[in-house]
């Protein structure tokens, strides 16, 4: 009996933990200031697989290399990080709190949302 209780409890905590963690909806857009050097195609592309929980930012495996701005109401960029393709968790300042706008870049391709701290 014991046992049956200490496996239940690991499978709630574990459930539990899993469901902490929040897909960030993006919206995709090309970056006009740099749209005049791209290859000429813009076959669309996926916005990338991101999860947040508290601070931590949990990326995809496999992912190309990202330019990270965090930006506040103003649209001023108050943080800033580069992505690289290897990394699959980016931890952001505890020093921020509220809303932020969250973008990635990729080229000429921006990938937008609302994070909240």
């Amino acid at each position: 009996m014991k046992k049956f209780l200490l496996f239940a409890l690991s499978v709630f905590t574990l459930s539990t933990s899993a469901f902490a963690w929040k897909l960030l909806p993006f919206t995709v857009s090309i970056d006009d200031n740099k749209s005049a050097g791209h290859d000429g195609t813009r076959d669309l592309v996926d916005p990338p697989t991101v999860y947040i929980e508290d601070y931590a930012l949990t990326f995809e495996t496999n992912h190309p290399d990202y330019v990270l701005n965090i930006k506040d109401a103003t649209g001023a960029v108050i943080y800033t990080t580069t992505v690289y393709s290897a990394m699959t968790l980016v931890t952001l300042p505890s020093t921020l709190s509220g809303d932020y706008e969250i973008e990635l870049v990729y080229g000429y391709w921006l990938f937008t949302g609302i994070i909240s701290l």
